[in-house]
């Protein structure tokens, strides 16, 4: 589509349409960097990179603003990227096909990736806005936020002249966040022993039509976990007294995305087919009736054929993974008292997946309280382990503290009021904002974390509202006019 499709009155949607137009998974931002240090040229801005490969852009101020402070505008370059089942689309090289549908822009097949491209292409539009009167300002562009915010931890420092920072990494219109939980990924591995079955019955369950999404900004929906729901069928043959091996299980794409599938395969004998059968069809019927309201599409499609000569797991360990995976929890664990409608601990079962000789599996964990999150991340450990799992924390990222007396965030909700009549909503976030680690790593920096409204993100089905993204435009646009 074209950007003049859209009725805008700024810039905003032409840069959001470029960005789209280049691949950047996490880990594969170079793209971006070069569109965005060339655009920085272009305009006559200062461009510059850190070592790690954190994008800096600065601004001068307009004419009359020179003597204000610095205000950074920052976001990240990277997208979760998950495709529809059937999609050929190759997030390497294909551009992210946008659709207008109303009010909103989606993509095609794909997540579209306005977290947070939308963000990137706000900073450059305001930058260009020959209308916007402002202070100097600099864009903080990082890399890798979606897989453990790495350019935040990465970035010099020094190179950061402001000491208030506008994060457009949020996506409910009206809502300023000042605070944002600490994160935790937990990874568990299991040598297994394989063994040839020479004649069983082999049974495919395939788990779909799940809505997934983002493990933080939509964990408190408790949306069926792809991979939870499939251990539990699995599980559910053992309780009734069915042996069985695993020949397969993949379940999961990203650390930060509710599972929406999962696929296995497992071996019974001939004799146990059919009580199998219906055992695992009872089980669905079940997750289908308690997932209604939450989960509306679950489906699961089983099927069998008699096989020989197949090589699976051996029982124990096949049962070793499966009780470890049924036992394990996921979703909210603990709502905060502090801040009020805000889900305090969580977490994900995020990935799972049996390859040759061993069988790996992911968690997400999320508080605002470290201990916390440090609390229910042993738990999980501890569950491994006890299944014979090396398990272990991995990498890990700051809760961002709320501090309810923030003179930015202050500031912001005077001018939020003053401009649309309504009160903002301060509070904080379960998912995780890159403001708490540059706030640990900039002495003295206030931020605050804003957005439009955005849909579904990390899914296939994430939208973007139009008038949302012109009303946080012009809402910015006059609060750094505001700003001394």
């Amino acid at each position: 589509m074209k950007a003049s499709e859209i009725n805008s009155t700024n810039k905003t949607f032409e840069y959001f349409l470029e960005i789209c137009s280049i691949p950047r998974e996490s880990g594969n931002e170079e793209g971006m960097r070069q569109y965005l240090l060339s655009w920085a040229k272009a305009n006559g801005f200062e461009g510059l990179r850190d070592k790690a490969g954190n994008i800096i852009i600065r601004r001068a101020a307009t004419k009359g603003f020179e003597d204000r402070e610095s205000t950074a505008l920052q976001g990240h370059m990277d997208m979760v990227c998950v495709k529809r089942e059937n999609s050929n689309h190759d997030f390497t090289k294909d551009p992210i096909h946008v659709v207008l549908d109303g009010d909103y822009l989606r993509a095609e097949d794909t997540s579209l990736g306005g977290d947070n491209g939308i963000a990137v292409a706000m900073t450059m539009a305001l930058f260009t806005d020959e209308s916007a009167e402002h202070g100097p300002l600099e864009a903080i562009f990082t890399f890798g936020e979606e897989t453990g915010l790495y350019g935040a931890f990465a970035l010099d420092e020094t190179l950061i002249r402001s000491r208030r920072m506008i994060n457009l990494d949020s996506e409910e219109e009206g809502v300023i966040y000042i605070g944002c939980a600490g994160g935790v990924d937990i990874k568990g591995t299991l040598k297994i022993r394989k063994e040839k079955v020479s004649k069983a019955t082999k049974i495919a369950l395939k788990i779909s039509g799940l809505k997934g999404g983002h493990s933080g900004g939509e964990i408190h929906l408790q949306r069926t976990d792809a991979i939870s729901a499939a251990s539990r069928l699995v599980d559910a043959l053992g309780k009734n007294g069915i042996e069985y091996r695993l020949v397969s299980f993949s379940g999961g794409t990203k650390r930060n995305v509710i599972p929406s599938s999962c696929c296995c395969e497992i071996l019974v004998s001939k004799e146990n087919e059919e009580k199998a059968l219906s055992v695992l069809k009872d089980g669905s019927e079940s997750i289908r009736k308690e997932s209604l309201f939450e989960d509306p599409g679950f489906h699961t499609d089983i099927c069998s054929q008699d096989v020989s000569g197949t090589t699976a797991v051996c029982r124990e360990d096949s049962e070793k993974i499966i009780e470890a995976l049924f036992v394990s929890p996921h979703g909210v664990y603990a709502n905060s008292f502090a801040v009020k409608g805000v889900v305090e601990t969580s977490d994900n079962l995020a990935i799972a997946h049996l390859d040759e000789d061993s069988f790996f599996v992911e968690f997400s964990v999320r508080s605002l309280i470290d201990s916390a999150m440090n609390m229910l991340g042993r738990k999980i450990v501890t569950i491994l382990q006890v299944f014979g799992f090396e398990a272990s924390f991995e990498s890990s990222y700051p809760a961002w503290t709320p501090n309810p007396s923030s003179a930015l965030a202050g500031f912001c909700a005077k001018a939020w009021e003053a401009s649309t009549g309504k009160k903002a909503v301060l509070t904080s976030i379960h998912a995780g904002l890159e403001c708490g680690v540059i706030n640990s790593k900039i002495k003295g920096m206030d931020s605050v974390s804003i957005g439009p409204d955005l849909y579904d993100v990390h899914t296939v089905n994430e939208h973007l509202s139009i008038k949302s993204t012109e009303r946080m435009y012009c809402f910015v646009k006059n609060l750094l006019s505001l700003l001394n």
